[in-house]
């Protein structure tokens, strides 16, 4: 073979470097635009930092998050503290963050992170661009029910998910969540003498709300099955903590906790199990990173070679495949890379608008409003509620039991940032896979959760991978419920404010493809999304 040392080696392709750099800038300033043009929200909160007064009459931010400031014996937070936060916040000024007062003393936990929702992002929609309905007050019926619900979470949190249908303590949730005037979570409805009744069952508690939720086993496959990674198997057998150890049900160490004193740690079974109880699901998500569960049934899909949503470019060639784009290494990056921007929206939320508080707190109001230490304007609900007595009997206080040591985080409660992420997350996997293909061969764990058994309810045929997708992030968030450190709606309200920024980036994505592509997919709500 002879080789010309004169000859020139030349690029092929549709632009030439000149064309490219200019369609390049086009591009950006075209998805810069998009996110400009958004229109501006509202970010209204449910106007408590501002309504409840003490008896001088000025705020006294009993139903706000005040975590890690220095509190009262009644754990009300210091009036000059929660101020000295609100001006951090409203300045934006590194200096007025460091000069907060911490209640830990002589050690504290630090505030998590509250600069993160001023930060921009350079793709996908501006955190303050996107909102949040407010969150419930505590003197809403709604507000009860969801404490009702996680009171009932925590006396539930031993019990397997295939019990709850034989379970005294299920039917007796059922039952008494079932009798809240505003109790917004999957019910049965059933005909009675004076009309139609809307029921909570067993088989339906602690459900998430969107397409999917109710069908099938309580916990998500993706949960469940092994992770092809790489050359590894990996096995969904998990670390759990012992039983029956709950936090946070005396009043001394509540009170340590609402100041932001440190505590020690879990007891750990010796045995790897799989996920049968909120107890396990509960320690998942203590310990997680933020899109592990969605990376992970990202490659049990891909692993599973799930069909691909009817829009990929690529579904049906005959000639090439997806890689760099619309294949396996775009999407893997892709389902993370939405979590950092999801949790800086969801930041914003928490601390520069809603600053709900968390329902460890809202337990200490309720055992002191009940033992007559103080009186709050708490919505009456809450007090008709079973799961009071239940907890009471149990632990000799009307404390929220906790599941983590050290309570919640040290940021505020509305939204969540797992749901966040979740809702994010699972928008990208709903984009990239066929959501209404079947889920084949279900599991569930067995009693002890050392194995997976088939899983044999008459709804297993009707199993998708849509609706395991839609319940995986429903289980993540209600992990986070079940240990009592949320609230439902800082779950519900997460996962659309996800799937706002994943749309958004998604959008802004699409801008940059050679390929023509056109996704479909359902939002949680049920309704049409396409990109």
């Amino acid at each position: 073979m002879n080789f010309h040392p004169n000859y020139e080696c030349q690029e092929v392709g549709p632009l030439s470097n000149v064309d490219r750099r200019e369609k390049s800038l086009k591009i950006r300033q075209e998805a810069a635009q998009i996110a400009y043009l958004k229109p501006l929200p509202e970010h209204p909160c449910n106007g408590e930092e501002q309504t409840y007064l003490g008896k001088d009459g000025q705020p006294n931010y009993i139903a706000n998050f005040s975590k890690g400031l220095p509190h009262n014996h009644l754990g009300e937070v210091d009036r000059r503290a929660y101020q000295a936060l609100l001006k951090a916040l409203k300045s934006g000024q590194s200096e007025d963050f460091e000069t907060i007062p911490l209640g830990g003393i002589p050690c504290s936990r630090p505030l998590t992170n509250p600069q993160a929702g001023l930060a921009f992002d350079l793709e996908g929609a501006d955190a303050h661009a996107l909102k949040m309905r407010p969150a419930p007050r505590i003197d809403g019926a709604q507000n009860s029910a969801e404490m009702a619900e996680l009171y009932w979470m925590a006396l539930l949190r031993d019990v397997n998910f295939t019990d709850y249908d034989r379970s005294y303590l299920a039917i007796a949730a059922a039952q008494d969540l079932s009798q809240f005037s505003d109790y917004r979570a999957p019910k049965v409805e059933r005909s009675t003498q004076t009309g139609l009744a809307h029921e909570v069952t067993p088989n339906l508690l602690f459900r998430g709300d969107t397409p999917g939720d109710v069908v099938g086993p309580y916990l998500s496959q993706f949960l469940l099955k092994d992770i092809g990674y790489g050359s590894l198997t990996i096995s969904q057998r998990q670390k759990t903590v012992l039983p029956g150890i709950d936090y946070l049900t005396d009043y001394n160490s509540w009170l340590d906790v609402q100041n932001g004193r440190f505590t020690s740690g879990d007891a750990f079974d010796t045995t790897r199990r799989y996920i049968r109880n909120l107890r396990d699901l509960g320690h998942y998500v203590h310990v997680d990173a933020l899109y592990e569960a969605y990376l992970n049934a990202c490659l049990i899909l891909l692993d599973s070679k799930a069909p691909l949503n009817v829009g990929n470019p690529y579904r049906n060639s005959k000639t090439q495949m997806g890689f760099g784009t619309f294949g396996a290494p775009h999407v893997l990056s892709l389902v993370t890379e939405v979590a950092t921007r999801a949790l800086k929206a969801v930041w914003y939320q928490k601390w520069y608008v809603h600053r709900r508080l968390r329902p460890e707190t809202f337990g200490g109001r309720i055992h002191n409003h009940v033992t007559n230490a103080a009186h709050y304007p708490i919505n009456e609900e809450i007090f008709n509620s079973s799961a009071l007595k239940e907890v009471h009997s149990r632990y000799g206080t009307y404390l929220l039991p906790i599941a983590f040591p050290e309570g919640s985080p040290t940021h505020p409660a509305y939204g969540s940032g797992h749901a966040t992420v979740a809702g994010a997350c699972v928008t990208v996997l709903k984009a990239w896979f066929d959501e209404t293909a079947p889920i084949f061969n279900p599991v569930v764990a067995n009693d002890d959760g050392t194995e997976l058994i088939p899983y044999s309810g008459t709804d297993a045929s009707k199993m998708t991978i849509g609706g395991e997708l839609n319940k995986v992030a429903a289980n993540i968030s209600s992990g986070r419920n079940a240990s009592g450190v949320h609230w439902r709606t800082d779950f519900t309200e997460s996962l659309k404010l996800g799937e706002d920024i994943a749309v958004s980036i998604l959008r802004q994505q699409n801008l940059t493809y050679n390929e023509v592509s056109n996704f479909e997919f359902s939002g949680f709500d049920g309704s049409l999304i396409k990109i």
